[in-house]
């Protein structure tokens, strides 16, 4: 009897049809997400920002993956701002826009120059949330900075803050985050920042975001050595 030889087939990922049923054409929101190191390799030590391509922070959330969330908070408004969204949807919270922005604005003008982070205890979530300087209607790269340092700080040797996610601050309503130029930062400038900070949690991308093919995106920051090469003028 003969033996055919084995080969590996093509994976696929839905049921019957649904691979070329599911092909998208450039007018579809889509992501072409690029693979990177070995699975095989463990490291025991928190050294990449994950990156939740695709996935629904609120929903995250409400569904109790996560047990903090970083955001932005100011003294004016914060009714456009996820940290309100999250206090309306969670039950047992008793925070609202009102009083989240009344809390902020207090600790805002005692120390109106600096970039500080309040803690906002909403039972099933913890908030962490960078305060915009009192004067300014932006936060600047370096606000963010220092915030980061400080949630940094704030969840060493923490077990009950973690896990942890924030969003990425960009195409933010009520907190916009500007570079030196008065321009939004690109992701990779805000992940650097995050991670050269000492953050480490989990990170949402925009929704907008969700457009860039084709364009190639990695799931995990620090971004392979690769991307260095390519723009450097190298393969």
């Amino acid at each position: 009897m003969t033996i055919k030889p084995h080969t590996e087939s093509r994976p696929t990922i839905y049921d019957g049809d649904g691979d070329v049923l599911m092909e998208a054409d450039r007018q579809a929101n889509r992501l072409v997400i690029m693979p990177v190191g070995d699975p095989r390799q463990v490291e025991t030590s928190r050294m990449r920002i994950r990156i939740q391509w695709g996935q629904f922070l609120l929903n995250d959330m409400l569904t109790s993956k996560y047990r903090t969330l970083i955001c932005g908070v100011n003294p004016v408004d914060n009714s456009r701002g996820i940290i309100s969204l999250i206090a309306d949807a969670l039950p047992t919270s008793q925070w609202d826009n009102e009083s989240i922005t009344k809390y902020a604005k207090g600790y805002s003008e005692l120390s109106p120059d600096k970039t500080l982070v309040l803690k906002y205890d909403m039972d099933d979530v913890k908030v962490l949330a960078l305060l915009r300087p009192y004067k300014q209607d932006v936060f600047t790269l370096d606000d963010f900075r220092t915030g980061f340092e400080k949630v940094a700080q704030m969840a060493e040797g923490r077990r009950d803050r973690m896990p942890m996610a924030s969003v990425c601050f960009l195409g933010a309503k009520s907190n916009r985050l500007v570079d030196k130029d008065g321009n939004e930062p690109s992701f990779e400038t805000v992940l650097r920042t995050m991670h050269e900070s000492g953050y480490r949690g989990d990170v949402y991308p925009s929704v907008r975001m969700w457009e860039l093919a084709p364009t190639g995106v990695f799931a995990t920051y620090p971004f392979p050595s690769s991307l260095k090469v390519m723009r450097s003028g190298g393969f």
